[in-house]
């Protein structure tokens, strides 16, 4: 049977337009048809799974009440955008999704009208939302409706409550729905998940709770102070038996909690909320990995589950190779560095599991500290732990750190504060595309006085060098990609503050790589064996930067190649030019490889390092053509 005989409804959709005319019972079909996509996809290839799978009514239930893309709709942290892309005329190139030159695992505007911002970070929904709708209002389009989906786990961050604070003072139209799951990536934490608990525990969640509204307000409010007293008891008993009152108190209307997986109820609320004034808070309860029992009860492991195939003992993980990922490394050294030094702790955002840090909470309670999606509070979070005299580690990806650069910089660094910084995913993160590779954490990071910025090339390295970042008073960031970490057969060097390794030494010309783009130096410089004889130095530090090593390669012969995983722009290759200018040096012979200056696509790291001369054999090429040989005759 062919995908489209397969999946009838979906294969004609053009666009989702004519989902308003189905019946509940053909939207129901529509859901079905999804999720088996859904579930196929995960025989191919790694993909955002269990998150889709929670909103297939949702969305279904949205394009059928609002005329998208004239009306706007904002997905928060856009890995939940499958179901949208099925129905919004895509699915006969659903197959290609997280594939360079595919469709995007999130949003993107390139693809379709239906899709307003790439959105890949939480939070920032609403606040595109309220000026999305204030933009409206201003060109006097107020005809037009404006939503925003959050989960949850994005609810907490600090950006949300910014942009509630402003919709209830503005008092436009605007419907937000809260996408309430009990999950981010890992279960989330935090007073407002307690809240939220609570609201959908409430027992007035049935037709009770209209009642007890209709009751209410026959109680009559006059002027004097005794009838004012019974206002205020008015208002707290609906407070305490309908809940949602946070929100009621910023002037925002809260409706709910309801079935997110009743597509016909969540048509009734939609319409309800469509036509209300003002900003609407509707809160719908769904299930993480709905319609598929594994991912349900397991939505940790299927939020980003490796590709299986299901079978009827139930889903089998496909095989994979390679050596263990620097994060296994990381976690592993914070594992060890907290069970040997009592003042050690580890901070994440939301990430535990992609941190791989499930050991350490386990191990470690009590050092262990999940502050939700809200990386700005876990940088000052760590900053007042410092100042205690603690050693506090801030993991968290490289492209999430950005969030809280001010705080990297005020709370940090201007204090001269021993916070670590373990920026994982430094580099490309391939499928996932734009939005989440950490390209610019070089550029950003070094900027400031007082930082110490290193990287390791190889597995033994990550461990010495968190070791290192214990010893010194001051800040300090270790990047990493998302790839596996090279053993080789060697004792590293001892690691000195601002100082490179030479791992092979070399007459025509000098490859210094920063980071995980060793490896790929020394495999070059195999390929180049026998033409080119190459000396491959690991820089291991951005700042301090090894200026006399610096001088010797800048003032000897031969060709200088500068490798990095980063952007070109403000990267380890500018570093170490301008070290070199700071010398009055001749940089003539150098050159620099590092990723291009515009947003990288999606699609196999491999790849993509390809595409920018950054594999062996691009670097040989390079070398080759520094050295004046022909590469065509090489290759």
């Amino acid at each position: 049977m062919t995908s489209a005989a397969r999946h009838p409804l979906l294969a004609t959709l053009g666009d989702s337009r004519p989902l308003r005319d189905y019946s509940h019972e053909k939207l129901d079909e529509v859901a079905a048809e999804i999720r088996d996509v859904l579930c196929n996809l995960l025989a191919t290839r790694t993909a955002h799974f269990a998150s889709n799978l929670g909103v297939v009514e949702l969305c279904l239930a949205l394009h059928a009440e609002y005329d998208f893309p004239r009306d706007r709709l904002i997905w928060d942290t856009g890995h939940q955008i499958y179901p949208h892309k099925l129905i919004t005329g895509r699915y006969h190139d659903f197959a290609s999704i997280r594939t360079a030159g595919g469709l995007m695992g999130y949003p993107n505007p390139a693809e379709s009208d239906y899709d307003l911002f790439m959105t890949g970070h939480a939070g920032s929904s609403v606040s595109t939302a309220v000026g999305l709708r204030s933009g409206d209002y201003v060109q006097n389009e107020r005809d037009r409706k404006t939503v925003a989906v959050i989960g949850d786990g994005a609810f907490p961050s600090g950006i949300v409550f910014e942009a509630l604070n402003n919709a209830g003072e503005l008092g436009d139209d605007l419907t937000i729905v809260l996408n309430d799951n009990k999950m981010s990536i890992c279960p989330r934490t935090g007073a407002m998940a307690k809240y939220l608990d609570r609201l959908r525990g409430n027992p007035f969640y049935t037709g009770l709770k209209s009642e007890v509204v209709r009751l209410l307000d026959h109680v009559p409010m006059f002027g004097d102070p005794a009838e004012r007293l019974l206002a205020q008891m008015k208002e707290g008993v609906k407070a305490g038996l309908l809940g949602g009152m946070l929100f009621e108190e910023l002037d925002i209307r809260y409706i709910g909690p309801i079935d997110g997986h009743d597509i016909q109820l969540l048509r009734k609320y939609l319409q309800l909320v469509r036509n209300m004034s003002g900003p609407v808070l509707l809160h719908v309860v769904t299930e993480k990995g709905h319609g598929y029992k594994p991912a349900a009860e397991d939505p940790v492991f299927f939020h980003t589950p490796p590709a299986f195939k299901d079978t009827d003992e139930g889903p089998v993980t496909l095989p994979s190779s390679g050596l263990p990922p620097y994060t296994n490394h990381a976690r592993d050294a914070i594992l060890r560095a907290m069970q040997n030094d009592h003042r050690v702790t580890v901070i994440t955002a939301a990430m535990c599991q992609g941190n791989k840090l499930e050991p350490v909470r386990e191990q470690v309670p009590d050092r262990f500290f999940d502050v939700g999606i809200c990386e700005s509070h876990a940088v000052a979070f760590a900053a007042g732990q410092a100042k205690t005299g603690l050693r506090p580690i801030v993991d968290i990806y490289s492209t999430f750190l950005q969030r809280s650069y001010d705080q990297v910089f005020q709370e940090v660094a201007l204090q001269d504060l021993p916070v670590i910084f373990m920026m994982d995913r430094a580099g490309l993160t391939g499928p996932d595309g734009p939005t989440h590779h950490g390209v610019y954490d070089i550029g950003y990071m070094r900027l400031f006085p007082n930082m110490v910025l290193m990287a390791p090339g190889y597995a033994a390295e990550l461990e010495l060098m968190l070791q290192k970042a214990l010893e010194i008073d001051h800040p300090s960031g270790i990047r990493y990609p998302k790839a596996s970490a090279p053993q080789l057969d060697r004792i590293p060097d001892e690691i000195v503050i601002g100082k490179s390794e030479v791992l092979r030494e070399g007459t025509d010309g000098t490859i210094v790589a920063y980071g995980a783009m060793l490896e790929h130096a020394l495999a070059a410089a195999d390929l180049l064996s026998g033409e080119l004889s190459v000396r491959v130095i690991n820089a291991r530090f951005v700042k301090p930067i090894d200026e006399a090593m610096i001088a010797d390669v800048v003032g000897g012969d031969g060709f200088v190649i500068t490798l990095e995983e980063g952007t070109t722009v403000g990267g380890f290759g500018s570093a170490f030019l301008e070290s070199a200018a700071r010398q009055r040096l001749d940089t003539r012979g150098v050159r620099t490889l590092a990723l291009p200056d515009q947003f990288v696509g999606h699609g196999d790291r491999s790849q993509l390092l390809d595409e920018s001369q950054l594999s062996p054999r691009g670097i040989a090429d390079v070398c080759r053509e520094e050295a004046g040989i022909s590469t065509s005759v090489s290759t």
